[in-house]
């Protein structure tokens, strides 16, 4: 292999949020016999840099579901902003119908002051209709988007307008599926954005150019590495841009189904060091 592309939530993380010891042995294995690792994510790359603060790991860093690509010593090598006329239209949209929001610049990700509200809200509907529903599952999702560095709160996305600065993606969460399914069907067909979802219950808007498949195509492209001697693991749906683009290709135990068809390698789940079991089978190829 000349690269591997690694997602992170779901995929280099296990439940806990933690990169266990054999997944980051596996990726100093993969570095020390000359392949490029790169991390693919939907996260801002501030949040991975903070996750990776106490290893010993540098990394290049595709971000924001490919709309940035940073280098292995944390510098911007290339970004893809949303159109600002797009940046309007989709917060104003989904601060009128009530949605939590987070949309990731530079420096910040720029969510609602009263995000925590909107969820419990959600929670609170669920439950009222089904008393008898154990909401653990749902309040553990919450919590873990909670648990990202970086969070800047805001009273209306007017504010984030008027900081000018680069919206890279914007993701929509919520626990409610046909609210989730009106947002899909409310972007789904704009020629300007692309929609992807990376978990059960979000959406995510971006570029139209932004991808994690068109960002591992570029970064091959300068590090003058073949896109078919590359491999990508990944678990969701935002990963088959990447999974489509490269040679080689693993599920994670816990991927989506569609993931799972679309690979050509079926790994260990994420809580079973999954990453660092692709690793050694993409080494021994």
């Amino acid at each position: 292999m000349d690269m591997i592309a690694i997602d992170l939530d779901g995929t280099l993380l296990n439940s806990g949020n933690e990169i266990s010891e054999n997944n980051i042995q596996a990726i100093r294995r993969a570095q020390s016999e000359g392949v490029e690792v790169v991390i693919a994510t939907g996260r801002a790359a501030f949040d991975v840099r903070n996750l990776f603060s106490d290893l010993d790991l540098k990394t290049w860093v595709i971000a924001a579901n490919g709309a940035t690509i940073h280098r292995p010593d944390g510098t911007l090598f290339s970004s893809i902003p949303m159109e600002k006329e797009d940046v309007i239209e989709v917060l104003a949209w989904l601060e009128e119908k009530g949605f939590y929001y987070e949309a990731i610049d530079d420096e910040a990700i720029l969510t609602p002051q009263n995000g925590r509200e909107l969820m419990n809200i959600e929670l609170d509907r669920i439950r009222s209709a089904n008393p008898n529903t154990n909401l653990t599952r749902l309040e553990k999702a919450a919590e873990k988007q909670f648990s990202q560095s970086g969070f800047s709160h805001v009273d209306s996305y007017e504010e984030i307008v008027d900081r000018k600065r680069n919206v890279y993606n914007i993701l929509t969460f919520s626990f409610e599926e046909e609210k989730l399914q009106k947002g899909w069907e409310r972007f789904k067909d704009y020629p300007d954005l692309t929609l992807v979802s990376s978990a059960n219950h979000n959406f995510e808007v971006e570029h139209r150019l932004a991808s994690k498949g068109n960002a591992v195509k570029q970064l091959a492209q300068q590090l003058n590495l073949s896109i078919e001697r590359t491999a990508v693991i990944g678990d969701s749906l935002n990963d088959l841009s990447m999974i489509n683009m490269a040679g080689n290709s693993a599920a994670m135990g816990n991927a989506k189904t569609e993931v799972k068809e679309a690979c050509q390698f079926l790994t260990k789940t994420n809580d079973e060091d999954g990453v660092a079991h692709a690793i050694d089978h993409f080494l021994a190829y």
